[in-house]
């Protein structure tokens, strides 16, 4: 698929703002499958981390009803981002994802503020966009290994990359318009 087609369906897909994390994932998924540095084992212990995570999250009325929490995972290294509106809750919720059968590293992003707003939300897929179009635009590395998760204009890369790739992929974000800032939670090939 070519560098255009990919731009135009990612375009399309934050037009219609509820079909982007569909429109990415089958864009990007068929293909990350087949080229991903994870077995397909590790890839699939990697969903269930991430399907018990947040059914524990979503069991808890308050964290639940009070909080904005995304947990992806790669390799049981796992990322948590988002708002809880007190130090409590976040702390339950890590307690909660800290109990998950696999999670062997827990990076703890969770601010202690209001939910974002639906505008920071919509404006953080478009950051997630736009900046997957940016590493798909070089051909210094495999895109399809780096997961890339905005928070409030907070980029965070995930992967199983070599360092020297890690290194483009901070700089292509870094780069990238409206990204205040970028974490990087790469487990390195070399």
């Amino acid at each position: 698929m070519s560098l255009k087609s990919i731009v135009s369906t990612i375009t399309l897909a934050v037009l219609l703002q509820g079909c982007v994390a569909v429109a990415v994932v089958g864009v990007v998924g068929g293909a990350s499958v087949a080229t991903d540095n994870r077995s397909l084992g590790n890839q699939i212990d990697d969903q269930k981390i991430e399907m018990d995570a947040n059914a524990k999250l979503s069991k808890s009325k308050a964290l639940n009803d009070n909080t904005n929490l995304h947990v992806v995972s790669v390799n049981g290294s796992v990322l948590v981002v988002g708002q809880a509106p007190n130090s409590y809750l976040r702390d339950q919720a890590i307690k909660a994802i800290n109990e998950v059968r696999g999670v062997k590293q827990l990076h703890n992003q969770i601010r202690v503020s209001n939910t974002t707003s639906f505008t920071t939300k919509t404006n953080d897929v478009w950051l997630t966009s736009k900046v997957k179009a940016a590493l798909f635009g070089t051909d210094k590395l495999d895109a399809t290994n780096i997961k890339v998760v905005t928070e409030n204009a907070e980029v965070f890369l995930m992967g199983v990359i070599s360092q020297a790739e890690a290194t483009i992929a901070v700089d292509i974000a870094r780069n990238v318009g409206g990204v205040n800032r970028v974490f990087k939670i790469f487990e390195y090939l070399d």
